[in-house]
């Protein structure tokens, strides 16, 4: 005997409400397991974009380049720089220009930028990359150049020694350079001298010395009369209420001809003295 079983489908029509839960569900799905299969992407970024300095000193970032693929790649570090600029990458202390990293390795680099000293005040645009066979990673820095203060003080021909006869006068050429980004105003000379020598400059002072611009200074050294023969130091300084600067001068004293000459003469008469001396008055 046969049994008739009769089936009735009881379930509702899907809404289209349920649909598209379901559908979003199932994509989200799809991206969670796409993210356990690559947890990062593949990134080159720096803990601060813009940096300030003066064109003296240098502009340091710390930046960080993620590999977030699943192969092993070397990235090549470049950048674009404007002319005459200099930059160096650091990895654990030591420069590199290139480095090699694991699947999913999180690199800190340190990173230096200096300006010429003569770079005007600005904020200068970095472009910096990251590259490797499958990544092309960038990076956009930016250094922000202040006006900077920088004195040179030397002689025209870089010789510092000379020569001064005891009891004369000597003319040293000098020469102030104002090496910074900003003008220098009021500067003064002074001079550290040996006991009763003396110095006068010719500019005494310098209202204003441009960027860039140098200016030639005379000095007059007088040496007192008497002055033992020998090598002696001369110390002349130049400052502003930014910038100091100073220059060591060798002076070798001699002593003059005619003091030679009466030198001579005196060690004469004292040995004829002796000699006289000795006739006269030796047989007694």
């Amino acid at each position: 005997m046969f049994t008739t079983v009769l089936i009735t489908n009881t379930q509702r029509p899907l809404s289209f409400k349920a649909f598209i839960t379901a559908v979003f569900v199932l994509a989200n799905s799809f991206y969670l397991s796409g993210q356990a299969l690559n947890p990062s992407k593949s990134n080159f970024e720096a803990r601060l974009l813009n940096i300030e300095a003066p064109s003296n000193e240098p502009f340091r970032y710390s930046t960080t380049l993620t590999n977030g693929t699943s192969q092993t790649q070397i990235y090549n570090l470049s950048a674009q720089l404007p002319t005459g600029w200099q930059i160096s990458y650091r990895v654990d202390g030591s420069l590199v220009t290139s480095i090699q990293m694991q699947p999913g390795k999180v690199q800190e680099i340190g990173i230096e930028i200096s300006c010429p000293i003569s770079a005007k005040p600005d904020t200068y645009k970095i472009p910096l990359k990251a590259s490797s066979p499958t990544d092309n990673l960038a990076l956009n820095l930016e250094a922000v150049v202040k006006g900077s203060y920088a004195l040179e003080f030397s002689t025209p021909s870089g010789r510092l020694s000379d020569e001064v006869v005891s009891g004369s006068s000597k003319e040293i050429l000098l020469k102030v350079k104002n090496t910074g980004t900003l003008p220098l105003n009021s500067l003064e000379f002074s001079s550290q001298l040996p006991s009763r020598w003396e110095a006068t400059f010719t500019p005494a002072n310098i209202q204003q010395l441009e960027a860039g611009k140098s200016m030639d200074v005379k000095v007059n050294l007088r040496v007192p009369d008497k002055t033992i023969a020998g090598d002696y130091a001369a110390k002349f300084d130049v400052k502003s209420s930014n910038s100091t600067a100073d220059v060591s001068f060798r002076m070798i004293v001699k002593t003059s001809l005619l003091s030679g000459w009466i030198g001579m003469l005196i060690i004469l008469l004292a040995i004829g003295l002796v000699y006289y001396l000795i006739r006269k008055y030796g047989r007694r």
